[in-house]
């Protein structure tokens, strides 16, 4: 292993969406100030990075991800002044911010994008995506928006359509436009210039397009439960082969300052991911590994995915694990209550950067969002699959107050019913809760190089159980056993014998004893495990 270790191979990392994150002047919508009182909280935790979702000037017809303005801030989270002390106070902190990048398309209200539709000769014409129609006049392909419909836009002015993967709202830039990438590279750099830790990359993968505009094939898995983009494979409108030169064009403005991250959002099959680490080190630091996201929570299929995921990694990549962001369903609404301190336990105990979404650590559920309250774009657009992502984005649960302590009115999305017992507040008082078993877990990972950077062995995964020893030469090595059943199970192997001292466990009185083979454990039972040298 590389001598050298960062800031991101060691830390937690903790995405926050700020809409909903904390209000600070009573308009229902959270803000920076909202983040700035919370940060003692991220401290308390053992949070090392905070990733913000998009905060730049928005017409919000995607909550941001349709940017107007890459080097300014949206009014309802604050002013840049606000910023400046956002990031002031989490440098104070010694934690560090992560923002959100949106490279693939920017708004239509995007000064940008105006001046190339008011032309055919517009000098910013070439900067998107504009195509003639066929010869019958309808859209130069089949491809499909990621929302639903048609991924062109006929534009009446200019004769052309526009292609936009996502939105009309959210035309692509053209990025094999030297222009372009020079301007979104600066934008990169007027962030880093500000102090910024890192950027997370939106949909990077989608960024170049195959320039014959072939049809997609249709997808032959497709069912009707699925969303429509689906019914495609987006073969020639995402992930092509030059797309890994504009990632190398980014690593090396990264490069140009010290001690910064670059996180992309690529949801492809492992041998596909694992492209986008680039070679030598000339790609992403961290492409998000998804895995978790949707795997079966058996342990069975765990150990595989694991196993696969460690495989597949280039000798100079560094892994990572997620089990929540914006726009999947939450972890304790995908696997049920019981087994989410299981699942804190294997995030903060594999080997790579875990990033933790905002109320996992309390165990925030999917909150329903009737269809008049709807504001998801993805969910308006397709009432009948119920795919809104508003479920995963409510307000977070602080306390047992009005609003869960979110907001003094009422916030733009509505409070999970069971806040008065899941919240920040109530489970700082537990010493068996999930948020302090997060909170014990962070400070173990801290303490232990073994958990920080060591080696990956599994040691056992059958119909229950998936147990693992992490280690560091010359330092103390640990057991992880999980029950990934509600029913009991016990923990032994033919060939080794295994004994030590119970460091962290879900049941929090199991913590401190001595256990030895076989290890009985309760359903929805996991121990962290200092083994005996």
């Amino acid at each position: 292993m590389e001598q050298l270790t960062y800031w991101w191979q060691t830390g937690v990392i903790y995405q926050i969406y700020p809409r909903s994150f904390q209000d600070s002047d009573a308009d229902g919508v959270g803000d920076l100030n909202g983040i700035i009182q919370r940060l003692d909280y991220l401290q308390w935790l053992g949070i090392n990075a905070i990733w913000l979702s998009p905060i730049f000037p928005s017409p919000m017809a995607d909550f941001g991800y349709d940017v107007s303005d890459y080097t300014g801030i949206y009014p309802l989270f604050g002013t840049m002044e606000d910023f400046d002390r956002l990031l002031k106070e989490v440098h104070q902190r010694n934690m560090k911010l992560i923002l959100d990048f949106v490279p693939n398309h920017t708004s239509d209200q995007h000064p940008w994008f105006i001046e190339s539709k008011s032309s055919r000769s517009s000098a910013k014409r070439d900067w998107y995506l504009w195509r003639n129609p066929k010869e019958d006049g309808t859209a130069p392909n089949n491809w499909r928006s990621v929302f639903g419909g048609s991924a062109w836009e006929w534009d009446e002015n200019t004769q052309q359509y526009y292609y936009h993967g996502f939105l009309k709202e959210q035309p692509d830039l053209n990025w094999r436009n030297p222009e372009v990438q020079a301007a979104m590279y600066d934008v990169i750099r007027f962030w880093m210039n500000k102090g910024v830790d890192g950027f997370r990359i939106d949909v990077l993968w989608h960024v170049i397009k195959d320039d014959t505009w072939p049809d997609n094939p249709p997808n032959p898995a497709y069912e009707s439960s699925m969303p429509e983009y689906d019914t495609l494979l987006p073969l020639y409108s995402t992930d092509q082969p030059a797309v890994h030169e504009i990632v190398s064009g980014m690593r090396k403005v990264f490069n140009e300052y010290p001690d910064r991250v670059m996180i992309a959002e690529v949801y492809l099959p492992l041998d596909k991911l694992m492209a986008y680490y680039g070679v030598n080190q000339s790609g992403a630091h961290l492409p998000f590994n998804f895995m978790l996201l949707s795997l079966p929570w058996t342990a069975t299929a765990l150990s595989e995915a694991i196993n696969s995921y460690e495989q597949h990694l280039p000798a100079d990549g560094w892994p990572n694990w997620v089990l929540g962001n914006h726009d999947r369903p939450r972890l304790a609404t995908r696997i049920g209550r019981e087994q989410t301190p299981v699942a804190a336990l294997l995030l903060l105990t594999l080997r790579g950067t875990p990033t933790i979404y905002y109320g996992e650590e309390t165990g925030m559920k999917d909150v329903p969002v009737l269809p008049a309250e709807t504001r998801d774009p993805q969910g308006l657009r397709m009432p009948d699959k119920q795919m809104s992502r508003d479920p995963v984005r409510t307000p977070m649960q602080w306390d047992d107050s009005e609003y869960a302590g979110f907001s003094a009115a009422r916030p733009w999305l509505p409070v999970a019913i069971d806040y008065p017992r899941i919240n920040v507040q109530a489970e700082r008082a537990q010493p068996g809760s999930l948020l302090q078993l997060y909170r014990r877990l962070i400070a173990l990972r801290h303490a232990e190089p073994s958990l920080q950077l060591g080696s990956y062995k599994e040691v056992l995964a059958n119909h229950q159980l998936l147990a693992y020893i992490r280690k560091v030469e010359n330092q103390d090595s640990f057991l992880i056993i999980l029950n990934l059943t509600h029913r009991p199970a016990f923990f032994e192997t033919e060939s080794t014998g295994y004994s030590g001292t119970v460091v962290v466990a879900t049941e929090v009185n199991r913590e401190g004893t001595e256990v030895q083979s076989p290890i009985a454990l309760l359903g929805d039972e996991g121990l962290v495990i200092r083994l005996k040298k």
